[in-house]
């Protein structure tokens, strides 16, 4: 019969394979031995120990701390935390999204900063509208964006309905984004392009981003051209991640090379002066000389904004979180982006590509957003 001690330590045990590492070390079972070994000296146990007879003797308190180790890393660190929103210009912006049945990124991918962009003076908060519905035909790995190979039919009125509570907001900078949409046979270009001239017209002081999907098909440099040239100030494109991590972490369709292709057409077809922008996420499993690789490449193709943010997994469905980053590697990163080149780095663990969009007004960027308000924007022809 089994003393009390030996239930417990048994318990215990069992606690113990169930933390993360114990679930890591099942995860990676087809990784190579040398990887199988650092998932192992990640707990100090490994398989032979529990099947060997060697007569390993086990500290109950060991595995007590171990427990409360495993716990405390799986903690949110306190520079990750935001406080909940509450201000007059969050609730008017959140009032007029639901009467125009609008969607924005901020509310649909659970960003944690949406009191900050949403909460700031007249003329200052931010807000990123979602274009295209809420449902995308894509489903990368961290992101909480509702998906489906046959999304509804976009909204014609779409358009004129952002372009108006746009006006309404008194918003200095709008960034507009949107769904994937595989399914249209210019991925939304057109739509997308029609709602910043909307834009334009009721409102042109307002600087518009637009940050777009890859295009990916047949008529993926059109589609980056007729974006391009609608009117925006910023055209953004997010690389997300490194090139090999691309493959894990975006959806299938995604490709390193085609992202930065997006990029690079929207620099070459689009007006003199136009921004171009992009967005890594840290924390997934990217090595260093990666990341500076990646920036590179980004030079390369002219790329003149780059933002750095931590990944925070939206859900337990959603892949996990390699690593937190320290704010001090944030800003490492800045300091090296911007000394190969880079007109305007954002830096930092709670940074989203949109996060604060506004501060290019205070940039580097500044003069030339000056010079082009003072423009007169063309009335194109509705598409």
């Amino acid at each position: 019969m089994m003393r009390n001690s030996d239930v417990s330590l048994l318990k215990l045990c069992l606690i113990s394979l169930k933390t993360t590492s114990g679930i890591n070390q099942c995860r990676y079972s087809t990784s190579s031995s040398s990887d199988r070994s650092k998932l192992y000296r990640a707990d100090g146990l490994t398989f032979k120990d529990f099947v060997s007879g060697s007569g390993l003797q086990i500290n109950s308190s060991d595995l007590i701390n171990q427990q409360n180790q495993n716990q405390a890393s799986n903690r949110l660190p306190d520079f990750l935390k935001t406080e909940i929103p509450t201000s007059k210009s969050y609730n008017s912006i959140k009032r007029d999204l639901r009467g125009l049945g609008l969607h924005t990124v901020c509310e649909e991918a659970r960003c944690p900063n949406i009191g900050q962009c949403w909460g700031g003076e007249k003329g200052e908060a931010t807000a990123t509208i979602m274009l295209m519905g809420d449902t995308c035909t894509r489903a990368c790995r961290f992101c909480a964006i509702k998906t489906s190979n046959r999304p509804p039919p976009l909204d014609p009125n779409e358009p004129e309905n952002t372009a108006e509570a746009i006006r309404k907001w008194g918003v200095g900078y709008i960034v507009m984004t949107s769904v994937d949409r595989d399914d249209l046979f210019d991925g939304g270009a057109s739509h997308i392009a029609e709602t910043i001239r909307r834009v334009k017209l009721k409102a042109p002081h307002i600087l518009i981003e637009a940050l777009t999907p890859d295009f990916a098909g047949p008529n993926q440099r059109s589609s980056a051209s007729i974006v391009s040239n609608s009117g925006l100030d910023v055209f953004a494109h997010n690389l997300e991640t490194v090139e090999r991590l691309t493959p894990t972490v975006r959806d299938r369709r995604a490709k390193f090379r085609q992202s930065l292709d997006t990029l690079r057409w929207a620099k070459e077809s689009g007006p003199d002066g136009l921004i171009t922008k992009t967005s890594l996420m840290l924390g997934v499993g990217e090595e260093d000389h990666e990341v500076m690789h990646t920036l590179k490449e980004l030079r390369k193709n002219s790329v003149d904004v780059v933002t750095f943010g931590q990944y925070m997994r939206p859900t337990k469905r959603h892949m996990k979180v390699d690593s937190y980053i320290e704010p001090k590697k944030f800003e490492y990163w800045k300091n090296i982006a911007e000394g190969m080149g880079f007109i305007y780095v954002a830096s930092g663990p709670l940074v989203r590509s949109s996060f604060k969009a506004n501060e290019l007004l205070k940039s580097s960027l500044a003069d030339v957003f000056m010079k082009k308000k003072k423009k007169t924007f063309c009335v194109y022809q509705l598409i």
